[in-house]
């Protein structure tokens, strides 16, 4: 009796993998086949089968560079599906990335684009019993230096053509992550048997309508013809039946008094379950289900007097974007699995983030990844895969970036948390400014993707998406992508050639892309980076430090600061602090600035191995003082003190649902703790608003600049204004007393102040790997105490956590026996 229904089978067993031809080391040659995990790739597998050495740790990953000049081949046996389903279909969700398929000795498939699913009709070529399955991985890097030579030159950034392969360009190595160019299957593999029909794809749109929540649904469908069907979906005690016509069925759901979504810090994120069953006549067929949310959202582009903004609006209000720049989270995305992402959203979310971009140069990220942002409220901007590169519209590229393109939008458009979608990342900048013009001697670059094709796609599959053509953009073409005053902007000359505290400098509308290097945390580093000695330049921390000319910016943006430590601890304290005061200080900059400035996105949140890098999470998932920095620059509310053309201002930001009034107390002291004057004015900052307030010349002018500091305070909160950098200051050593005690599950520790303390630091994963500090990156006056809860599983001496390598301060960077006021 023939099965009607839909029937999915994982062909993840009994997979082993091969390599075929490059420089093949004798004894990965001697091995022959190895055990394959599928989802995988090459290079996981050679590590469980203990013929690869960590690529991320030390030297090994230059060791390996032939694993992407080598082609591989992946073999497994399968028996065939039970007789009685008419149709059999052989599904790759992810092929990395050239590859030829063979079933039974048959080529059945050629792919050359990692971002697309693959569906291959195969019943007629099944064999009774055991069936034979082989997919060959032409060597990837060969094969982009080919394709670019097929497709003429464009350029990029990268020592391969990454732009000529559809491949995560990040494979083949960036300015924080390693160069792998890995081959695989890296995501799943399966068998689908039908009969009658199947559903191909469901495109949800879900918006707002007055109260109501509304679906548009189209319900994609393959039939073998000569039966009557119909789509039945519910949500929300809402059932609505359709025909299938032409393949496709078309539903609108109205579901009455919905309750919306919102992102994190706005309320509730509402879902709701979508169910949707194909049907003959009463026969269920094939049945997909969706977790929808109701929300809208527009970005607001109307010019005013000073450029463009740039405003996601959610639900009619707008929203000031608390961001953070994502990357793939491993090299190797195919181990990155839902608790990991969870982890790593978590941790967004924790550090008052409200918005995660997905960069252009990675992956369209997993149903899982989208999920846990829906659940989190984290809203997502995911950019379409292009980045900083010029990228050819013949074929046969332009068909498979269309392809790529629309089975994204298809897929994760059915998600609440998905409010951008960008065309680029940096590519129109890059073709205004960076020299390609006349380099590509009239040769396509990209912009069809990004005015015509993408905004289509958008506007067809899920119109209740932003698209925007780029990051940055400025609305009108005709300006200049990158202007501060229209549209996003990408900040990097300072990280580049000149130093943060000219932030202060611009005005921008919207930050996309900002960010300043930092080593990982103490026990990342020295558990990836094993040279003895161990320097900023010896040889596994030059493998680890991909951005050009690193450890130079790294220097000329520490020593107007602090001075350059000679020991490695001190010198990963100084550049670790001054990673979170960089990004610190022009996070509280752009906040002083709303509603001017509606948003920042840190570049970037995680890194995908042990790196320097700009990451506030390390490659190992610890959290590295930037992140404690953005935490509190990102707070709801939040005062700080600001230079202004008269002299200072505080700004008093409150991104709240709930006005805050108060008096805000001033006043100028010296670091011994000596009162200079004070004053008080009362302040009343509405929900959602952010104000200035002058600070009196008696208060804003320093009689002795190295030792006197203004305190700005308003309620709980406070904010600090230094009229000297830190290596010009008077500050003293630190005087601390410590108190510590065991707790349920850690440590805490109790710290008292003697003396002005600035950037208090407890380094805990210097005393225990697996420990986490709650607080970080507090600033004492005299007479101040901090408690800090650490968190650890181990049996560690409660003393541990307060030794000098683990309790740090920017007072230790100092060489105190020199010290002077300067006037």
């Amino acid at each position: 009796m023939t099965d009607a229904r839909t029937a999915s089978r994982p062909l993840h067993e009994g997979w082993r993998v091969e390599p075929v031809h490059g420089p093949v080391p004798a004894s990965v040659r001697d091995a022959g086949a190895v055990p394959a995990t599928v989802p995988g790739t090459v290079h996981t597998d050679l590590l469980a089968a203990g013929l690869l050495d960590d690529p991320y740790i030390g030297t090994n990953e230059k060791l390996q560079e032939w694993i992407g000049s080598t082609s591989w081949r992946y073999t497994t046996t399968f028996t065939s599906p039970p007789s009685g389903a008419g149709h059999t279909d052989l599904v790759f969700e992810g092929l990395d990335t050239v590859a030829a398929v063979r079933l039974n000795g048959e080529q059945v498939l050629e792919s050359r684009n990692q971002h697309r699913t693959y569906r291959i009709p195969v019943g007629d070529r099944l064999q009774d019993g055991e069936n034979s399955l082989e997919v060959l991985f032409s060597a990837p890097v060969p094969e982009a230096d080919r394709a670019s030579l097929e497709l003429g030159y464009r350029p990029h950034v990268n020592h391969h053509p990454f732009n000529a392969l559809r491949k995560m360009a990040c494979s083949y190595g960036w300015d924080w992550g390693p160069d792998t160019a890995t081959s695989g299957i890296w995501r799943p593999v399966r068998l689908e048997t039908w009969s009658t029909a199947h559903i191909l794809d469901s495109i949800v749109s879900a918006t707002a309508e007055g109260s109501d929540g509304v679906v548009d649904l189209r319900v994609i469908i393959e039939a073998a013809g000569g039966t009557s069907l119909s789509v039945r979906a519910s949500i929300g005690g809402v059932t609505v039946t359709g025909s299938v016509v032409d393949g496709v069925a078309r539903l609108r759901l109205v579901v009455p008094d919905a309750d919306r979504w919102w992102p994190i810090g706005y309320g509730p994120q509402a879902r709701y379950d979508l169910d949707v069953a194909l049907l003959a006549g009463s026969a269920v067929l094939d049945e997909r289900a969706h977790r929808i949310g109701f929300r809208t959202v527009r970005a607001e582009l109307t010019p005013d007097d000073a450029g463009t903004p740039f405003v996601i609006v959610v639900n009619d209000r707008p929203v000031y974007v608390k961001g953070v720049n994502w990357i793939p989270d491993d090299a190797f995305p195919s181990r990155i699995d839902r608790p990991r992402y969870r982890e790593r959203l978590r941790q967004a979310a924790d550090a008052n983030v409200n918005l995660v971009r997905v960069w252009g140069g990675g992956i369209f990220e997993s149903e899982d990844f989208y999920d846990v942002a829906d659940e989190l409220g984290l809203l997502v901007w995911q950019d379409f895969l292009l980045a900083c590169a010029a990228y050819a519209e013949e074929e046969p590229m332009f068909s498979e970036i269309s392809a790529e393109a629309r089975e994204a939008v298809v897929r994760l458009g059915k998600h609440p948390s998905l409010v951008i979608l960008n065309g680029n990342n940096e590519n129109v900048w890059g073709h205004v400014e960076w020299g390609w013009e006349p380099r590509l001697e009239g040769r396509t670059w990209g912009e069809r993707y990004y005015y015509e094709v993408f905004p289509a796609l958008v506007a067809e599959l899920a119109p209740h998406v932003v698209y925007t053509p780029g990051s940055p953009f400025s609305p009108d073409r005709s300006m200049h992508p990158n202007d501060e005053s229209n549209g996003t902007m990408h900040i990097w000359e300072l990280w580049n050639r000149l130093d943060h505290p000219h932030y202060r400098d611009l005005r921008p509308r919207f930050v996309s892309e900002f960010g300043w290097q930092g080593p990982p945390t103490w026990s990342t580093l020295t558990a990836s980076m094993p040279d003895e000695p161990l320097t900023p330049e010896s040889p596994s921390m030059l493998v680890h430090q991909k951005a050009m000319d690193g450890n130079v910016k790294l220097t000329d943006g520490l020593v107007a600061h602090l001075p350059l430590p000679n020991t490695m601890p001190e010198w990963h304290w100084a550049m670790s602090l001054n990673q979170a005061v960089a990004v610190r200080t022009a996070l509280e900059w752009f906040r002083s600035l709303h509603p001017h400035n509606t948003g920042a996105v840190v570049w970037q949140l995680n890194d995908c191995w042990p790196v320097v890098s700009w990451a506030a999470i390390d490659g190992y998932g610890r959290k590295k003082p930037l992140w404690y920095a953005i935490r509190s620059a990102f707070a709801g509310r939040l005062v700080t003190v600001q230079p202004a053309e008269a002299g200072l201002e505080v700004a008093v930001s409150n991104d709240t649902d709930e006005a805050w009034a108060g008096a805000l107390h001033l006043s100028r002291r010296r670091f011994s703790g000596e009162v200079l004057g004070t004053s008080a004015v009362d302040v009343e900052v509405a929900a959602r608003g952010t104000v200035r307030v002058p600070v009196g010349q008696d208060l804003a002018s320093a009689g002795g600049a190295g030792d006197e500091l203004v305190v700005a305070q308003l309620g709980a909160e406070r904010g600090l204004w230094f009229f000297a950098e830190l290596r010009d200051s008077a500050l003293p050593e630190a005087e601390l007393r410590t108190e510590t005690r065991r707790i349920d599950g850690g440590v805490e520790v109790t710290v008292t102040a003697a003396t002005l303390v600035r950037d208090l630091a407890l380094l805990a994963d210097v005393a225990d790997p697996a420990a986490e500090v709650d607080e970080m990156l507090v600033t004492l006056l005299p007479g101040e105490q901090a408690v800090f809860t650490v968190r650890t599983g181990g049996d560690v001496d409660p003393a541990r956590f307060v030794a000098p390598e683990v309790l740090r301060s920017a007072n230790a960077l100092l060489p105190h026996s020199k010290k002077e006021a300067s006037a």
